[in-house]
């Protein structure tokens, strides 16, 4: 059977985003009579894969595939040739490196890459230098296409110049549908395992613990909302190195009885995470390219409180699906917050227009045949 070899440099820790595309790819592949190697950085965690076994997948581990190193080429290169694929599709990689070259040397066909990376708050994207762009082109020559996530990352890499422009391609991340099942005893079930007090209004983020996810944002703006309205509770879900030192911050800003930190949840859609909000927020401080979160929370009918940032206007339509604030803006923040959280009706309509968007443009099925399309399928 004919292969496509994907090369995902993250680990599969959790049935998030990545997983779910990598998923729906591989079901799309198998109607199609193609295989599907699925490559991370170390073995999948055992809920993530059952997730992604189905009989035409294979999954790898490529350790150090983001890193420019002879031991992940030379893995590569044994994938290359044990599976011989005639695709080969390259995420969270690095934009210039090796692999399309080696891929292309072992006579694979066809090589994509999708640009993942979320540039740094205020990043201004200007045309490369002559030899960098020059460098650019003779690294990439193999590549078939990049693959473009959002229209801001689009515009970022064409701004560069280091591909023709004619070599992007825009497919947006997007959310499987079909796993939106709300479910009330899941929301009752959460709610009793973090300890969120009976009828208060839950305003949750789903990221990664560092600072660039707007985490120290969220903190600063919590006690501005709770001090009128006491009746709010918020959930921050996730894992990372900085989480210890966010709950110090929010003990010492008197917020421990109104906030649960759930750490790493692996399956936020099978545990209830988006059932139990009221309210999604994302006050992120970097340039984020997409904000996977926020279309799931979408998809789930929740209104969303973000920041202009990246490519988070492309999903959220400001006063209509959510509210867009400016980076660092706490009061506005607490003030928008606070008109969801005391009006339910005002968070019904927001949440119906962001699950119509959803369907309109963030449909993983609709992309992946898109991709698939691409690919020649």
């Amino acid at each position: 059977m004919p292969t496509v070899v994907s090369v995902f440099g993250v680990e599969p820790l959790r049935i998030g985003g990545t997983e779910t595309f990598a998923r729906e790819l591989s079901l799309q592949l198998n109607q199609r009579g193609w295989n599907s190697v699925l490559c991370f950085l170390k073995e999948p965690a055992e809920e993530v894969r059952r997730f992604l076994s189905l009989p035409n997948v294979s999954l790898e581990v490529l350790e150090n595939s983001t890193d420019l190193n002879w031991s992940a080429t030379t893995a590569l290169a044994r994938i290359i040739r044990r599976h011989k694929p005639q695709i080969l599709h390259l995420h969270f990689t690095g934009f210039l490196g090796i692999y399309p070259w080696l891929a292309r040397l072992l006579s694979v066909k066809k090589i994509f890459f999708t640009d993942h990376t979320s540039r740094p708050a205020g990043y201004a994207p200007q045309r490369a230098p002559f030899w960098k762009r020059t460098i650019a082109r003779i690294v990439n020559r193999p590549i078939s296409r990049v693959i473009c996530v959002s229209q801001y990352g689009q515009r970022c890499l064409t701004t560069l110049d280091l591909l023709p422009k004619e070599r992007y391609e825009l497919i947006y991340n997007a959310v499987d549908l079909s796993r939106i099942s709300e479910d009330p005893n899941r929301a009752a079930e959460f709610r009793k395992r973090y300890a969120i007090p009976a009828g208060r209004v839950v305003i949750v983020q789903v990221s990664w613990m560092i600072p660039q996810k707007g985490i120290p944002q969220l903190l600063e703006t919590a006690p501005l909302l709770v001090s009128k309205n006491d009746n709010i509770h918020f959930v921050l879900v996730g894992e990372g190195s900085y989480r210890e030192q966010f709950m110090k911050e929010a003990e010492a800003l008197a917020l421990a009885n109104h906030i649960s930190w759930t750490g790493l949840i692996e399956d936020p859609f099978g545990e209830g995470v988006y059932e139990v909000a009221d309210i999604i927020c994302q006050l992120s401080e970097w340039e984020e390219l997409f904000g996977w979160m926020i279309a799931e929370a979408m998809a789930y009918g929740k209104p969303i409180v973000a920041t202009r940032v990246g490519g988070i206007p492309e999903l959220v339509d400001d006063g209509v699906s959510g509210f867009l604030l400016e980076r660092g803006d706490h009061n506005a923040a607490a003030d928008k917050l606070g008109q969801l959280a005391g009006d339910p009706e005002l968070r019904r309509e927001m949440g119906q227009a962001g699950q119509q968007i959803v369907s309109e443009m963030f449909d993983l099925r609709r992309n992946v045949a898109q991709l698939l399309k691409l690919y020649g399928l």
